[in-house]
C-alpha cells in the first residue's frame, strides 16, 4: 500500500491482540499526511509486528511511525455509554440530576432564615443580607471554567464526585461559621464545588444518550436547577420559624438556621453514596484512554514506545495546556463575536437574575405586616406557586418542543432548523411580564393571596419555556462548540444571579412591588419578545457569517 492510501483490513490478524485488546487488529502501512482511519475498531499501523505477537514475542518494530490506533469494538461495542442498558443509563441520568438538584436547593435554602443570620451576627446591611444567600450563586460563574476542562482530562464522575465531596465539606462548614464573613467565604467555596453538575452534567447526557433519546433525560436535567431552588426556601421557611417559635431549648432562635446547612449536607451525602455506585465514567476519550492503556501493559511496550499506542481522540489537542486555553477563552470570544449569544445570553442572564430576586423577596411580600404578615412557614409554601409554574411548564415543553421541531422540518422538505427551537419561547415571552406585573401589584395592593401566587406561577412558566427554548436553539447553532457557548451563557446568568438580589431591596423600597415589578416586565418585553421574531427570521443568515455556528 502507497502513503497516504486508504488503510485496508490485513487477513493476518493477532489472536494474541485480540486478547489483550479485545479488539481487531489490521495492518496498514503508515502515513503522515492521511488522517486517522475513522473505524469502529482498534487499527494497528505497525506498531507491534502481528507474527512477533503469535511467537509471544513483546516490543514494537524498528518503524518510528507505527502507531495502534484504538476505538470502539464496532456501533454496537457495550463499553460505549451510548450502548449501556437502558437501566444504567436512567441510573447515571438520575444522579447527575440529583447533584444538579440538591446544590441549587443549598443557594436558595438560606433565604426565608436571612433574618435570623442577619440577627446572630448583627448584619445591619440589606447588601449584606442579600449577599448570604446570592454569594453560592457568584461561584457558578467561576467553577464551570475550570471543572469543564478537568472533566475532560480525568473524566466526567472523578470530577463530579470530587466536586460533590467539596460542596459538602464546606456546605458542612457553613453550618459551623462564627460570623458573616466566615459564612460568605465557606458559603462561595461551597458554590464552586456545587457548580460541577451545571458544567459537567449536560455532557453527561450527551455522552450517555442518542440525539432521538435525549428530550426526556433532558427534560428532568433542566428542571432541577430551577426546581431547587424553589423546594430550598419552603423546607428553609419552616426551619426559620422553628427557631423563631424557640422548639428545641434555649437558644434555638440562634442556632435553628444552620440546619439550613446540615440538612442539605445529609441529602447530599445519601446521593453521594449512590453515586459511587451508579455513577459510571462515561465521556469516551477517557473510558478509550483506559483501554488503551490496559492493552499497553497486556503488550508489555517499553515506557518510550508508548506513544505509539494511542486513541482516536488523542493528539496534541488533548494536552491539557490547550484544553485550559481554549475552555478559558473560547466562551468569552464566542460572547464577544456572536450576536446570538449576545441577545440570548443578556436574556437567560436576566431571567436567571429573575429567579433569585424573587426568592429573596418573597419572604418580604408573605412575611411583612404591612402585606399579608404570614409566619415564616406558611409564607414558605408560596414558593410552590413558582415550582408549579416551573414543573407544569417544563414537562408540557418537553413534549411539545421535538413534536414542532419534527413538524417544522417535515414542511422544510426534511431539513431542520436551529430556529425550530424557536417557536414554544413565544408563550414564555408572554407569560414572563404578565408574570411580573400580577404579583407587584397584586403584593402592592394586598389583592388575596391567590392572585399574587397566579402571577408568581406565570412567571416561572415564562422562566422554564425560555430557559429550555434558549438552550436547545443554542446546542443546535452551536453544535461544535455548544459546551462553550452554553459556558457563556451560564457565566453570564450566574452574574446576573448573583447581583439581582442585591439591588432589589433598595429598588422595591423606593418604588414599591408594583412599580418595580413593572420595569422588570418593561425589560422583560424589551429583551424577550423581539428576540423569537429577530432569530426566526435572521437566524440563518448570522449563523452563515458565524466562525463558530452550523450553516444550515
Amino acid at each position: 500500500m502507497s502513503l497516504g492510501a486508504e488503510p485496508r483490513r490485513s487477513t493476518e490478524t493477532s489472536e494474541t491482540l485480540r486478547d489483550a485488546a479485545h479488539d481487531s487488529v489490521s495492518t496498514t502501512t503508515p502515513s503522515s499526511t492521511s488522517p486517522l482511519p475513522n473505524t469502529t475498531s482498534t487499527q494497528l499501523t505497525g506498531a507491534v509486528s502481528p507474527k512477533a505477537l503469535e511467537a509471544g514475542e513483546k516490543g514494537p518494530v524498528d518503524d518510528e511511525d507505527s502507531v495502534l490506533i484504538v476505538d470502539w469494538d464496532g456501533p454496537d461495542d457495550p463499553a460505549n455509554p451510548k450502548n449501556w442498558p437502558f437501566k444504567s443509563k436512567w441510573a447515571a441520568t438520575a444522579i447527575v440530576s440529583a447533584f444538579t438538584f440538591i446544590s441549587p436547593v443549598s443557594s436558595s435554602m438560606i433565604a426565608p432564615a436571612a433574618a435570623q443570620v442577619a440577627e446572630q451576627f448583627g448584619i445591619k446591611s440589606e447588601v449584606e443580607i442579600a449577599m448570604t444567600t446570592s454569594v453560592f450563586v457568584l461561584a457558578y460563574a467561576v467553577g464551570p471554567l475550570f471543572l469543564g476542562p478537568m472533566s475532560e482530562l480525568y473524566g466526567r464522575s472523578h470530577v463530579l464526585q470530587l466536586a460533590n465531596l467539596f460542596y459538602l465539606v464546606w456546605n458542612i462548614a457553613c453550618g459551623f461559621a462564627q460570623s458573616s464573613s466566615q459564612l460568605i467565604a465557606f458559603r462561595f467555596l461551597a458554590g464552586l464545588g456545587g457548580s460541577a453538575p451545571l458544567a459537567i452534567g449536560g455532557g453527561v447526557l450527551g455522552d450517555l444518550w442518542a440525539a432521538h433519546e435525549r428530550g426526556q433525560a433532558i427534560a428532568l436535567y433542566s428542571l432541577a436547577p430551577l426546581l431547587g431552588p424553589v423546594v430550598g426556601p419552603v423546607a428553609g421557611a419552616w426551619i426559620a420559624q422553628s427557631g423563631a417559635d424557640g422548639g428545641g431549648g434555649s437558644g434555638s432562635l440562634r442556632g435553628m438556621w444552620r440546619w439550613v446547612f446540615w440538612s442539605t449536607s445529609i441529602v447530599c451525602g445519601i446521593v453521594q453514596i449512590l453515586g459511587v455506585f451508579y455513577l459510571r465514567e462515561t465521556f469516551a476519550p477517557v473510558l478509550l484512554e483506559r483501554k488503551a492503556n490496559l492493552i499497553k501493559n497486556k503488550m508489555g511496550i517499553p515506557e518510550e514506545d508508548q506513544h505509539r499506542v494511542r486513541t482516536v481522540y488523542q493528539s496534541d489537542e488533548r494536552h491539557w495546556k490547550r484544553i485550559f486555553a481554549k475552555s478559558l477563552i473560547r466562551p468569552f470570544a464566542l460572547f464577544a463575536r456572536e450576536p446570538i449569544i449576545q441577545l440570548l445570553g443578556v436574556y437567560m442572564a436576566f431571567i436567571y437574575g429573575l429567579i433569585y430576586l424573587l426568592l429573596t423577596t418573597l419572604p418580604a411580600i408573605f412575611q411583612s405586616p404591612e402585606t399579608y404578615g404570614f409566619r415564616p412557614g406558611i409564607a414558605g409554601l408560596h414558593y410552590i406557586a413558582l415550582g408549579v409554574g416551573l414543573t407544569g411548564a417544563s414537562q408540557a415543553n418537553a413534549r411539545l418542543l421535538d413534536k414542532v421541531y419534527v413538524y417544522l422540518t417535515a414542511k422544510n422538505g426534511g431539513v431542520g432548523k436551529p430556529e425550530f427551537r424557536l417557536p414554544t419561547m413565544v408563550p414564555g415571552t408572554i407569560f414572563l411580564p404578565v408574570g411580573l406585573l400580577m404579583a407587584g401589584w397584586s403584593a402592592q395592593k394586598v389583592a388575596p393571596w391567590i392572585v399574587c401566587d397566579i402571577g408568581i406561577a406565570f412567571i416561572g412558566a415564562g422562566m422554564i419555556l425560555n430557559f429550555q427554548g434558549i438552550q436547545t436553539y443554542v446546542i443546535d447553532a452551536f453544535t461544535l462548540h455548544a459546551a462553550s457557548a452554553l459556558a457563556s451563557v451560564s457565566c453570564l446568568r450566574s452574574l446576573a444571579g448573583f447581583g439581582f438580589p442585591l439591588f432589589a431591596p433598595a429598588m422595591y423600597n423606593a418604588l414599591g412591588y408594583g412599580k418595580g415589578d413593572t420595569i422588570l416586565a418593561c425589560f422583560a418585553i424589551a429583551l424577550g419578545c423581539p428576540a423569537p421574531w429577530l432569530f426566526w427570521h435572521f437566524g440563518e443568515r448570522i449563523r452563515k457569517s458565524s466562525r463558530y455556528a452550523v450553516d444550515a
